[in-house]
């Protein structure tokens, strides 16, 4: 057997086996490079897209696509040089930019114009919000969004994955391991017990810490450094500072990596903060050790700023005054006014397209251009 098939990037049995995409749209970023994408659920759902962290890949999502799946159109990617993304040729790829350009590639691929869709970025993921903060396609689509185990600076200083004093010579240590070039190696008894005290929470059970390590692992040691180099110099607190919709923080109050003094920096410094979630005992990788907790935050922020929000701006809407659309989904379902993103427009107006077709039209068009 070959080693790709017998140490495969991700679970190969039990709730974090990756399930099957109903598309895999063709999307390409601003500076020519190809990056995966897959599209699960049902078409003319509630859209909800999906940024995975350093060294992850879509694998790293499984338990929240399962359970939004059946109700949510889920569209998850990718990063650069993770899963199916191919590597940057070189470190001018690796950046900030990059991570931000890559996702507006994904929104304008994936959602109609005006389409509203959460958001949710778990560390590299949640930067790459922050990154892109000030694009237009972030601020057309982002009705929501849901920073979960990120931090916008800092990241290497304030992280705890050595037994460590906060000092210079733990930054520089903690620098020195994140950004080791050696390949890991197949997954062992061993590198599950280094995996879990590092980015895991004690209780993180055999199935989640497997399955984890399976997705870190497979991750290319070249890709691994390259951001690593990145994420040591990151500083996006104006970024932060930049995203407009309302937005949710989670940590776990067990990780390392991105401790809670990141949580509480970006709940105090969002402009439109929904509050900060500690989840207790859990770690890093908070998606994979509380799924139902992190999915029910992405539910949460669906219901009120997706669909409750198009379904105010559809009853609003005259059927002469299609352009009162906007200015209804305005209002917000929790307070937060003037921070949710207009819907589609109402079906009122005839020659309006559905976000399906609209979708379709563009990949037609993206495909053509590409040809």
């Amino acid at each position: 057997m070959s080693p790709l098939l017998s140490n495969p990037g991700h679970a190969v049995r039990g709730t974090y086996v990756p399930p099957t995409p109903v598309s895999e749209p063709r999307v390409v970023s601003a500076d020519g490079s190809p990056v995966h994408v897959e599209v699960f659920g049902p078409e003319d759902a509630p859209a909800v897209v999906l940024a995975h962290g350093w060294t992850c890949s879509i694998a790293f999502w499984a338990a929240q696509i399962r359970a939004l799946a059946p109700d949510h159109r889920v569209i998850a990617y990718d990063q650069r040089g993770h899963g199916r993304s191919p590597a940057p040729p070189g470190p001018l790829g690796y950046s900030p930019k990059a991570l931000a350009d890559d996702l507006e590639a994904v929104l304008e691929a994936t959602l109609a114009p005006g389409e509203p869709a959460v958001l949710a970025g778990h560390s590299m993921g949640g930067m790459t919000f922050m990154a892109a903060a000030e694009r237009p396609a972030f601020r057309e689509h982002a009705a929501a969004v849901l920073l979960c185990s990120t931090g916008p600076a800092r990241l290497v200083g304030e992280a705890s994955v050595l037994p460590l004093p906060k000092s210079p010579l733990r930054r520089r240590l903690t620098g020195a391991v994140l950004g080791v070039r050696a390949p890991l190696g197949p997954v062992t008894p061993l590198g599950r017990k280094v995996l879990k005290y590092g980015v895991m929470g004690p209780g993180a059970s055999p199935e989640q810490v497997d399955a984890c390590a399976r997705i870190v692992h497979a991750c290319p040691s070249p890709v691994r450094y390259g951001w690593s180099r990145v994420l040591d110099a990151f500083d996006e607190e104006a970024g932060l500072r930049a995203i407009e919709a309302p937005t949710a923080v989670v940590v776990g109050s067990a990780d390392k990596l991105t401790p809670p003094v990141h949580a509480r920096l970006m709940d105090e410094s969002l402009p439109h903060s929904l509050g900060l979630t500690t989840l207790p005992g859990l770690g890093h990788m908070t998606p994979m050790e509380g799924p139902a907790a992190v999915t029910g935050l992405i539910r949460d922020l669906v219901t009120t700023y997706v669909v409750a929000t198009s379904g105010e701006a559809r009853e609003a809407a005259p059927a002469d005054a299609p352009e009162a659309v906007g200015a209804a989904a305005g209002s917000g379902a929790s307070g937060a006014a003037g921070t949710a993103k207009p819907a589609a427009e109402s079906s009122a107006a005839p020659a309006a397209e559905s976000p399906a077709e609209s979708r379709a039209n563009r990949a037609a068009k993206t495909a053509k251009e590409s040809a």
